[in-house]
């Protein structure tokens, strides 16, 4: 049995013959949280990562729907745990797939920053994005209509979706039940804190009921964690060194997780290939690369975001490793080519 959980909230109108409802899935590493709207024009919000491409499909089946019925498939923003199903389901099956217009740009360029992953070291097979979105378009599912509100922050291109009937707020990775979205100050700006700030006060003014982020589980109590958000950004402000820790350890626990572990003989030569890794320590913390590696591993124990396990640092989160034969492929934009995407 897939190890998932969903909530169902049912819209019913008189006049329709199909229920409709809005399906959340929450979801164990590496993929992120996905919804579904079940309507007329069914819509799924993030495939999750790429090695977890069957389980997607078998989730939304189980639910009833078919991924040939799919109307579309939208991304809140471009990191691979949330587009990596993208390749199978536009492949196997012609899904649509829509995002934020920034990103779709880079995406259907093949530009090698796309979805950050040459520098997060991270592979996502290629996909391409039909529909592009801008701020306060409308996608209609039959009986409802989503309000696309770009969120920018955690990238430049997020989105957020909002759902007005049942005050449901899909907010991707801008904020979490108990924690917020890392921030790429590399890649993303050194004003993704302002950033963020701006996008929560912008959700904020919304009549939220029920809210779905792309890790971990509902949110109880949208306002209150908006709140809690800001108020950690804000500190973040006066003290920048903490957007850095709390970056490297999401980053590399990710990492982790992708690899199913790293031994302590492999520790020192990967960190030192990745991107990510070599800018926090020279710009954030003003080290060399080879001086950061102890620091981050000590950090890593101390905060409990991994430990040792027969040789092997292990993250502590919950999740399912990857196939190696999938992740042996390492496929990113910088390999994906024309041919690879349909016509």
């Amino acid at each position: 049995m897939l190890d998932y959980y969903w909530f169902v909230i049912e819209f019913k109108e008189e006049w329709l013959i199909k229920k409709s409802s809005i399906i959340f899935f929450e979801r164990k590493f590496p993929s992120a949280n996905m919804i579904l709207i079940k309507d007329q024009l069914p819509v799924l919000i993030d495939t999750g990562f790429g090695s977890d491409a069957k389980d997607t499909e078998q989730l939304i089946k189980e639910v009833g729907i078919s991924p040939k019925e799919l109307h579309l498939i939208v991304n809140t923003h471009y990191h691979s745990d949330h587009v990596g199903g993208n390749f199978h389901f536009q492949k196997n099956y012609g899904v649509r797939i829509a995002a934020h217009k920034w990103e779709a740009d880079l995406i259907n360029s093949c530009d090698s920053e796309a979805c950050s992953s040459e520098w997060l070291d991270q592979p996502v097979e290629p996909y391409r994005v039909d529909l592009k979105f801008s701020d306060n378009d409308d996608i209609n599912t039959g009986s409802r209509t989503l309000k696309i509100l770009h969120t920018p922050g955690h990238t430049l291109g997020h989105i957020s979706l909002y759902e007005p009937e049942e005050e449901v707020l899909i907010c991707g990775d801008l904020f979490h039940k108990g924690d917020i979205g890392w921030l790429n100050i590399f890649r993303e700006g050194v004003s993704s804190i302002q950033r963020s700030i701006e996008s929560l006060d912008r959700l904020a003014m919304l009549r939220i009921q029920h809210a779905y982020s792309g890790h971990g589980p509902q949110i109880e109590n949208p306002l209150a964690a908006i709140d809690a958000a800001r108020e950690r950004f804000e500190k973040w402000l006066r003290m920048p060194e903490k957007v850095a820790w709390h970056a490297c350890k999401r980053i590399f626990s990710f990492t982790l997780i992708i690899k199913n572990g790293l031994t302590k003989e492999e520790l020192d030569n990967y960190l030192l290939k990745c991107g990510w890794f070599q800018d926090f320590a020279r710009y954030s913390f003003q080290l060399q690369p080879e001086e950061f590696i102890p620091i981050l591993l000590d950090e890593m124990i101390r905060s409990g975001a991994a430990s040792w396990h027969n040789n092997h640092l292990i993250a502590s989160t919950p999740y399912q490793a990857p196939q190696k034969k999938w992740m042996k492929k390492n496929i990113k934009p910088k390999d994906w080519k024309p041919q690879d995407f349909l016509t």
